[in-house]
């Protein structure tokens, strides 16, 4: 009995060794699983919804997307799918191809007419005439007719356009009864229709930025257009013709292509305006890329090159109306035709209000 007794002894003794070292293999196994674990740098996945915030502590949390759905800050255009209903839909259809498309129509191969020098009333009246701080038409209708500083006489509509063609397109407009010019009119006419109460009328040109404390400076506006411009207008500003031939995809900002310097473009305040809140292509006024200096100076690069000359005789015969942008002389001050090209501006504009005040 007593030897029976001791085996079972020595098998409990056994036993228990056997769970002890069991356990404490278990263990160690898991220590060194852990320590290879940390030298190697890996980290358990959390679960899906551990780095998302808790709404109600975090102070960085996205708005719904209802409240970022942008709302008509300026005045939009009407909607094209309304045309239908009026009795001269293809009358207005035709003017907005007109607008858009100018070069296929009346350009050096126009398909209707040779008129113009092979740019689009859309290169400056962006979007056909509906972008805000991008000459758009909202106001351009109604205005008409009205006494204008440039002429010194009242003018009717389809006497705006005929400048256009003269100066910013440097070729001659069609006939003021033509289809061609009833149907800009047209086009421009509805566009208009929408009230325009409710919204900020200065949207219809460019945006006025301030002026700079020093003259814009051609040499720094140059390294503003062959790092921001040169791209799509090429270094030789000759801009990137259709494939057609009829017109540009992108239009040349000098040569005997581009607008003559009797266009509103060649002030440099309208050509600084325009290409801060729309240039380079894709920037809209919500964010524009250029700052003010590089505005001014990419304005005055593009505007001292070589272009088509218009005579302007005639032009501001009251010279205390002539912008003091303008840079051809004669002029009610004393400042030179540089300094009304090039600026500073501040002393000129200040000596304009004071005489204006008097």
């Amino acid at each position: 009995m007593k030897a029976e007794t001791d085996k079972q002894e020595q098998l409990k003794a056994f036993s228990l060794l056997g769970k002890y070292l069991a356990w404490t293999a278990l263990i160690l196994v898991g220590v060194m699983f852990s320590l290879v674990l940390a030298i190697s740098g890996f980290h358990l996945p959390r679960p899906p919804c551990a780095d998302k915030p808790n709404p109600s502590t975090s102070g960085n949390q996205l708005k719904p997307v209802a409240d970022h759905i942008p709302q008509p800050e300026y005045w939009t255009a009407p909607d094209t799918t309304q045309l239908q209903r009026k009795a001269d839909a293809d009358l207005i259809r035709y003017g907005r191809n007109l607008i858009v498309s100018t070069a296929s129509y009346l350009g050096p191969k126009g398909t209707v007419g040779k008129l113009a020098n092979g740019m689009n009333c859309q290169n400056c009246h962006l979007d056909a005439g509906t972008r805000p701080f991008a000459n758009n038409f909202s106001v351009f209708y109604s205005g008409f007719p009205k006494m204008t500083a440039r002429s010194g006489r009242k003018e009717e509509a389809f006497e705006r356009i005929d400048e256009c063609f003269e100066r910013s397109m440097n070729g001659k407009a069609p006939e003021r009864n033509s289809r061609e010019m009833q149907a800009m009119l047209s086009y421009l006419k509805w566009i208009g229709e929408k009230p325009v109460d409710a919204h900020p009328l200065a949207d219809n040109s460019v945006k006025k930025i301030p002026y700079l404390s020093v003259p814009a400076d051609p040499l720094k506006g140059k390294m503003v257009y062959a790092s921001r411009c040169s791209s799509c207008h090429g270094e030789a500003g000759k801009g990137l013709a259709s494939i057609d031939g009829k017109g540009y995809i992108y239009p040349p900002l000098w040569g005997g292509d581009s607008y003559n310097d009797g266009a509103g473009m060649f002030r440099l305040g309208n050509f600084a305006g325009f290409v801060k809140e729309n240039m380079p292509y894709g920037t809209s006024y919500k964010d524009p890329v250029l700052s003010d200096e590089e505005a001014w100076n990419v304005a005055a690069y593009v505007n001292s090159q070589p272009r088509p000359h218009l005579g302007q005789k005639n032009d501001y015969p009251e010279l205390s109306r002539k912008p003091i942008d303008y840079p051809f002389g004669p002029y009610a001050d004393s400042f030179t035709e540089r300094q009304h090209k090039y600026g500073p501006f501040i002393e000129i504009e200040k000596q304009h209000l004071t005489k204006t005040k008097k």
